[in-house]
């Protein structure tokens, strides 16, 4: 059973900063790709949007709406992935998700609980 344990999360100004961990109960590069999502507040769990992405060869993809504000990293010998994010706005106000997929023998995905982030005008 693989678990994704969000941290990181809280209240901010409108231009602060704060950075997101997912801690994996084992091996992260078990998975081909590893994601953050997030999801607005009053939005379906269907409406959550794709963030930013990093693959098992350390390829790094984001959003058009968080390029240049926010970093995809992660920590192999700790299984955590993090979320740097900078210059947050309101709108970046949402339950940030992180997934995992891509492993072997197995054709799902993985979830985390998720973190708040309130930035505040």
């Amino acid at each position: 059973q693989v678990q994704l344990v969000e941290s990181g999360g809280g209240l901010v100004q409108a231009g602060g900063s704060l950075r997101l961990s997912c801690a994996a109960s084992g091996n992260i590069l078990r998975f081909s790709v590893m994601d953050w999502y997030r999801q607005a507040p009053g939005k379906q769990r269907e409406q959550r949007e794709l963030v930013a992405t990093i693959t098992r060869g350390d390829i790094r993809n984001y959003a058009d709406f968080v390029k240049g504000r926010f970093t995809i990293s992660r920590d192999v010998d700790k299984n955590t992935i993090y979320l740097e994010m900078t210059s947050l706005k309101p709108d970046d106000t949402a339950v940030y998700y992180c997934n995992a997929r891509g492993m072997a023998g197995y054709s799902g995905e993985f979830w985390g609980q998720g973190t708040l982030v309130t930035v505040s005008a």
